[in-house]
């Protein structure tokens, strides 16, 4: 019975990612979070606290407007003191110069007594890279890019330093 609660939390959080839904997400997560996603770009990176998770998430959303993930499958291991999980996913959506996003990865998620401690993202970094430079050439290239000079910059940036200033 608690592995299937934790399946149907897992699965709910992952609709939450594509509906923007980041405060719901979070209320799940312990104070002292860690995060892991791979890869040299505005994306990558470790975040240590709850806070930098939740500007992760933002910095997401706004790069990533029309981000898809499906769950494909989700693994439950261990009791309430000592949770693993692991999600299966793919990921789409509609790069700005019009060609498709197409990734998939996995998803290690630890909790204990019902909180989220460790989310450890595995993906193709070097697809996610690739897709930031060409958010980065597109919307540069843009008019509209004047009223958001700074998706411009966390989009070609290789690596956010200090998150606090995005």
């Amino acid at each position: 019975m608690y592995h299937a609660i934790v399946k149907r939390i897992a699965l709910q959080n992952f609709l939450r990612v594509n509906q923007k839904d980041y405060a719901a997400i979070l209320k799940g997560c312990s104070s002292d979070v860690h995060h892991r996603f791979g890869g040299d770009h505005a994306l990558g990176g470790e975040r240590h606290d709850r806070e930098a998770l939740g500007r992760w998430f933002e910095r997401l959303g706004r790069l990533a407007p029309t981000l898809q993930l499906t769950v494909h499958d989700v693994w439950v291991k261990g009791g309430p003191w000592n949770t693993t999980v692991i999600i299966r996913w793919s990921a789409v959506q509609d790069l700005p110069d019009g060609s498709p996003y197409n990734n998939h990865g996995v998803h290690i998620i630890r909790m204990r007594w019902g909180k989220v401690f460790d989310i450890d993202a595995n993906e193709d970094s070097q697809l996610v890279a690739a897709s930031l430079q060409i958010m980065g050439r597109t919307w540069s290239e843009r008019s509209s890019c004047r009223s958001h000079p700074e998706l411009v910059i966390i989009a070609i940036k290789h690596k956010v330093e200090d998150e606090k200033d995005l």
